[in-house]
């Protein structure tokens, strides 16, 4: 499913117009890159958790030259999946 299938099925069960649903799934998109950016956690219960893991500089290789690289330090968020998904999932 992407976003536009997402806001479609909003709009048919939620009674609103596409604009409306649109703008309900960017808010929510909004939100939680919002709340990432903080590095807050998220936790939506029944189905997931996202926290942000933090990764240190490192030194990689480029895979088509061979030459060694550094690699910044970054931050990414990581999904982790609610065990009512799980179970709904591999029932």
């Amino acid at each position: 499913m992407n976003k536009l299938e997402l806001i479609s099925t909003l709009k048919e069960r939620a009674n609103l117009t596409k604009a409306e649903a649109a703008e309900v799934i960017r808010l929510f998109f909004d939100s939680l890159a919002e709340s990432f950016i903080k590095g807050e956690r998220v936790e939506i219960r029944g189905l997931c958790s996202f926290h942000i893991k933090e990764y240190k500089s490192y030194v990689g290789r480029n895979p088509k030259t061979g030459q060694k690289v550094q690699i910044p330090p970054k931050r990414l968020p990581f999904f982790k999946c609610g065990k009512e998904l799980k179970e709904r999932v591999d029932y």
